[in-house]
């Protein structure tokens, strides 16, 4: 099958918002160079298994509103299925204009007319996945480096004229391949530096801030990404950010974490090996997985949230900076979420100064907070500008 050799050639590294924004440009630049009648330009995003590089481009498809395919050539067995397959054609010419018509449709230009000039061709029929599609889509060319050497050959004929043979994609489609690096790890084919020159190659990294933007987003259990952000270190080529989000959704269903342990435990190994385990049981005991959400602390009583946070993270010695930190970016994140579908309003804006002049939380910690906040929506939360405790953290 494959190989493994030398590791690959230097890229950028990119967490998952500024991946999408570097492909946006791409996508954006692509259209310019096809109005101008250049050739578009190809992306590969390499990372390690799980850390999100098809959700990502699923994602972007999605926002841009562009069609969508994936195609995971390691698991394609016929070349077929890739660039179409093979069909004879033949030259058809009536009194004005002659046509190259596959074989099952000659009899149809005969009664139409035409005659046979006696050349014939082979060509390739469209493929399937691609039939039909209009304008605009993201051709998603999954795990490339797996493929054997017929599949990354055709790929670089793609690349190269976007199109393959006799037929060609539509208008406004974009390639993309996802690759696993080659640094010995993963079994895949080394790619030469003929190749590497037909496209741009970036870097995917693990980013905790993203992870806890989208782990917010897709409403993850909430005691599960407290544990997350107390935890980064976690997070490694063994352990990937898609094996923890199978484990924190194999255990949300469970009410109490405390009357599950065993469960947990046994979950947890199967999943995330017994060092998370481990430690994900540390968090449950000492009762850190009953955090107050940061819903509640935006919503419920003034003295009870700010009394609750006060126990939670403590003061002087007993200051517990990554609670502290783990809150404040929980708010953060529940805020600029809550900003996209409901109106920011004076109270609210009230409670994040209450927060502050409580000096519950850090400077930093509180600098941090407010400042993405206001970043993430200035226009919904332009409030915070007429409250000159938040004015400070803002504009610092």
């Amino acid at each position: 099958m494959a190989k493994t050799s030398k590791k690959q050639n230097a890229t950028v590294s990119l967490n998952v918002h500024e991946l999408k924004d570097f492909l946006k440009h791409i996508i954006d630049n692509n259209r310019y160079l096809q109005e101008n009648n250049k050739p578009m330009v190809s992306t590969e995003v390499i990372g390690d298994s799980g850390i999100g590089k098809t959700s990502s481009i699923v994602q972007l498809a999605d926002e841009l509103g562009l069609n969508f395919v994936k195609l995971n050539l390691a698991q394609i067995e016929e070349i077929g299925d890739l660039v179409g397959f093979p069909i004879r054609q033949f030259e058809m010419k009536d009194k004005k204009l002659s046509e190259w018509v596959d074989e099952n449709s000659v009899e149809d230009y005969r009664k139409k007319g035409y005659e046979a000039t006696g050349l014939n061709r082979m060509s390739y029929c469209p493929p399937e996945w691609i039939s039909g599609k209009t304008n605009g889509g993201i051709l998603l060319l999954d795990d490339w480096n797996r493929a054997d050497m017929r599949f990354i050959q055709a790929v670089m004929e793609l690349i190269d004229r976007q199109q393959y043979i006799s037929w060609k994609l539509p208008k406004d489609w974009h390639i993309i391949l996802t690759a696993n690096p080659d640094n010995g790890d993963y079994l895949v084919n080394s790619i030469d530096n003929a190749q590497k020159t037909r496209f741009i190659s970036v870097n995917l990294k693990f980013d905790l801030k993203c992870w806890g933007k989208w782990a917010e987003q897709a409403k993850l259990d909430g005691r599960c990404i407290n544990f997350m952000l107390m935890h980064p270190e976690l997070v490694t080529k063994e352990v990937n950010s898609r094996s923890v989000s199978m484990f924190f959704n194999s255990i949300s269903s469970l009410k109490s974490f405390e009357e599950s342990l065993p469960l947990i435990q046994m979950i947890g190994e199967g999943s995330v090996g017994s060092e998370f385990s481990t430690l994900f049981t540390m968090f449950i005991n000492n009762k850190l997985d009953k955090m107050i959400s940061p819903e509640n602390i935006m919503s419920q009583d003034e003295t009870y949230v700010m009394n609750t946070l006060k126990s939670l993270v403590g003061k002087d010695k007993n200051y517990r900076a990554d609670i502290a930190a783990t809150l404040g970016t929980r708010v953060a994140n529940y805020l600029e979420f809550y900003a996209k579908d409901n109106a920011v309003e004076k109270p609210l804006t009230e409670r994040i100064s209450k927060i502050v002049t409580e000096k519950i939380f850090a400077t930093d910690v509180c600098y941090n907070m407010v400042k993405s906040i206001y970043n993430s929506n200035p226009n919904k939360f332009k409030l915070m500008m007429l409250n000159k405790e938040l004015v400070k953290y803002i504009t610092k």
